[in-house]
């Protein structure tokens, strides 16, 4: 067993494999150990740490998996195969799941066919960056609309601030009847906790208050919330 990359140069292997390595690998270690990257992105849209959070959300209709060949760059290789997925409304626990599946079954494609091994093709078109997430990444935001609030609560992370606590919002959708709230407020409607944000607002289906449990949100805000006024988020 291994734990360095630099070590590979000294054993005897044709080819390597890396997923989800999230560094870059010496140019001398390439030159003895060719690799292959499964990269979940229709290269070269979006290169880097987290392409799979910035495309859902960019709101792109559709990602996928690109077998590559590293080489010095990030995520600069010559692509080898490309399979496309439907982003549509999947978390991105399940966007994930997904592309593993798919990417295992595209990388043993690649591997058992030498013409698609030996006849990568360079990435061509715009390039973009999937720069790393930071907490701040899954805050809400009031300004911003429903429908891209919706996409980071799809990221399985989102939360907001209630007086001095964090609350993670689980799941959630915009409100049906197109009706609106003020951006940065609580209110409980028809049995439904909906949270206001621009043009528009959010019905929460689960929610996990700091410290607590998951539950659904109604319970959440009959067991928290004191009083019938107006409530307000950051």
């Amino acid at each position: 067993m291994i734990h360095r990359v630099a070590d590979l140069a000294s054993f005897d292997v044709d080819r390597g494999v890396v997923v989800a390595y999230g560094a870059m690998i010496p140019a001398a270690v390439l030159e003895r150990v060719p690799m292959l990257n499964v990269h979940f992105s229709l290269l070269p849209r979006w290169r880097g740490a987290a392409p799979v959070e910035r495309a859902i959300l960019a709101g792109d209709h559709e990602t996928g998996v690109s077998i590559m060949s590293l080489d010095e760059g990030l995520d600069t290789g010559p692509v080898h195969l490309e399979r496309r997925v439907e982003i549509g409304d999947a978390t991105l626990g399940e966007l994930l799941d997904r592309l593993a599946r798919l990417g295992a079954r595209a990388l043993l494609e690649v591997l058992d066919d030498r013409e698609l091994l030996a006849s990568p093709v360079a990435q061509a078109g715009d390039a973009t960056y999937a720069t790393k997430l930071d907490a701040e990444t899954f805050h809400l935001d009031p300004t911003k609309s429903a429908e891209e609030n919706l996409r980071v609560i799809r990221l399985e992370r989102a939360w907001v601030m209630v007086g001095d606590r964090r609350i993670r919002l689980l799941r959630a959708r915009a409100l049906s009847d197109g009706s609106t709230l003020e951006p940065g407020t609580l209110d409980r409607r028809d049995g439904h906790v909906v949270l206001g944000v621009r043009a528009g607002a959010l019905v929460l289906d689960e929610v996990r208050p700091e410290g607590g449990r998951t539950m659904p949100a109604d319970d959440w805000w009959r067991g928290r919330v004191r009083s019938d006024d107006i409530v307000r988020w950051r």
